[in-house]
This record gives structure tokens, sequence and C-alpha cells, in this order.
């Protein structure tokens, strides 16, 4: 038999979409050998999220309150609900806070842990796991030999999928023992409408914008859209636009439904950060950019003419 813990995420009240498809990964790694899905949130109202994690095949929502974020707090919670449930497979976010405690967890585990996976399967009772490596260039397999395998998912990269679960309900009393550091402030200026990592559907701009008063432009399909706005490293470079939306190699790393390129040429440094998207749509008046060669859908033609024009025509579909 084979448990599987997830640990989700919670945002501004709002259980986060990673969460969802971390459970569905752990049912397909459970089913195989009769095991369950216990599904950890830090918060103390575990009953407010058990309906959606129930509804992707959580047994269990357990909820642990260890106040603001903090990772050593977080790993220490983490193992304790390891050493509560004894699960053969730990599955983690890939996300800003999961690459901070992931790591501590597997240390406090003795575990090994394969980061940034793209796609599951199983082998022999083991988790075969898929992730990008050489910039994207090229995908690997990787077992995990210790005892207790661990995992950090990409978001976007699992398709959520329906089958009811227990849904049972738990709080834990796990300690986040004395950490040795602490969150003195925050600065939340300058970021995206929609997060870059969390967005099905992602609108970025290159050099090819010629200039940062052409971002409205994007923005506004952005926001049609209700995707988040990218950006390639020579326009935040330029000044053009801040860091937060840079994706790339030295940015962020996505996996959206559909990421849309305007005017990005396609350096392997930024096809690093996105070529895993589900389908890639380019803009670009050079019919010889890179960006061509991994596109699901190509567009030469002057972006200026394009991205307008598909603006207008996708506020006639959504209304």
């Amino acid at each position: 038999m084979a448990d599987v813990l997830i640990v989700g995420e919670i945002k501004e009240g709002v259980l986060k979409k990673i969460s969802k498809e971390l459970v569905t990964a752990g049912r397909k790694i459970a089913d195989s050998q009769g095991g369950k899905v216990h599904a950890l949130l830090f918060t103390d109202a575990p009953d407010q999220y058990s309906s959606e994690l129930k509804g992707v095949g959580a047994d269990t929502v357990i909820g642990a309150n260890l106040g603001d974020f903090q990772p050593e707090a977080y790993a220490s919670g983490i193992f304790g609900v390891i050493q509560e449930k004894k699960p053969n497979v730990v599955l983690m976010p890939h996300s800003s806070q999961g690459k901070e405690y992931s790591p501590r967890v597997a240390i406090k585990a003795n575990a090994g842990i394969v980061a940034d996976v793209v796609a599951i399967s199983l082998d022999g009772g083991k988790v075969v796991a898929k992730k990008p490596i050489y910039s994207g260039k090229a995908y690997a397999n990787f077992k995990v030999s210790s005892d207790i395998q661990m995992f950090t998912l990409r978001a976007n990269s699992q398709e959520l999928i329906a089958k009811e679960g227990a849904g049972a309900v738990e709080k834990s009393n796990v300690s986040g023992g004395e950490a040795k550091s602490k969150s003195v402030s925050k600065d939340l200026s300058g970021g995206n409408k929609v997060q870059l990592a969390d967005a099905s559907i992602i609108v970025s701009g290159g050099r090819g914008i010629k200039g940062p008063e052409n971002w409205p432009m994007l923005q506004s399909l952005a926001d049609t859209l209700g995707a988040a706005l990218g950006a390639s490293r020579a326009t935040v470079d330029a000044g053009w636009i801040a860091h937060s939306h840079q994706v790339g190699q030295t940015g962020k790393t996505v996996s959206p439904n559909c990421y849309i390129a305007c005017g990005i040429s396609g350096a392997i440094q930024h096809l690093a950060g996105m070529g895993s998207s589900k389908y890639i749509v380019a803009i670009n008046k050079d019919p010889d950019a890179p960006i061509f060669k991994v596109a699901t859908y190509g567009v030469v033609a002057d972006l200026f003419e394009v991205v307008p024009a598909l603006n207008d025509e996708f506020k006639k579909v959504l209304g």
C-alpha cells in the first residue's frame, strides 16, 4: 500500500489550483497500490477547502495552523505530519514557498527529492518523475531510491481529474519548532494582476514591441483573456518593465495552457522558462525567428496589427 501526502497552498483565503493538481497526481499513485491521499493545508479552517480537495480525490484534509509563512516552521510542520501519516510519497508545489521548504523537509526525512516535475508515471511501485534538463532543451526521467519519495510539481503541469474522495477533515497539532529566521516585511508592489506561475494564459512581449509605451496594448489583450503579462529578459534589461514579469532561465518558469509570444525571437534562455506550455502562439514579423520552431501556431506579421485585431475578436467572443 502506498499512501501519498500532498502539501497544498492557500493565497488570500483562496485554494491555489496547484493544490488540486497535486491531489490528482497523488490519487494516480495511491490508486495503483490501494493507498490513501492526505492533503495538508496550513490553516486553522481546513473544512473551508475540503470539498474542493475531496472532489479530486483527497481522502483526508489536514489543517495545521503555523501562522505566517516561515520555511523552517513549515518544514518542521510537514515533517511532523509525515511522522504521523507515514506516507510513501510526498508531493509539494514547485512554487516560491515550496522551493524554500521542500529541501528542508527532504533533509529532515532523509529522503531523496526531485524538483520541478512536469509528469509522473509508475514503474514497479516507484514513481517515475519527468522533468526538464539542460535549460529545457531535453527531458529526463528520475526515480527516488529512498523509502520516502519526494517531488515538487510545476504548476499547470497536471490535468485535473474529478474523483470523489472521502474528504475527512482533521486538525494537526504539529509544531513549527524554533525558527532561526523570520519574515519582517513584505513588498508586494509591482506585481502582476494575474500571477505568472498560476496563470493558465500568458501574453508575453519582447523587443519587438519597440518600447515601454506599448505594454498597454499587450496588457489590454491579457485583461480580455484573464491572462498574466509576461516579458523577455531583453525588455527587462532595457528597463521597459519590472523583473517580476520576466519569463526565462533568469526569470520565472511557467507552464500555462497557452503562451502568446509577441515580438519575442525565442532565445534558448527564454524557451527554458516557457517551453513546457501546452500551446505556444508566436507573433513575429521575422519568419526565421527561433520561436517558430517550438510554436504550436505561428503568425508571421506585424504584432501592432495582429494584437489589436486579436483583442477585438476575443472581446466579441468573450463578451
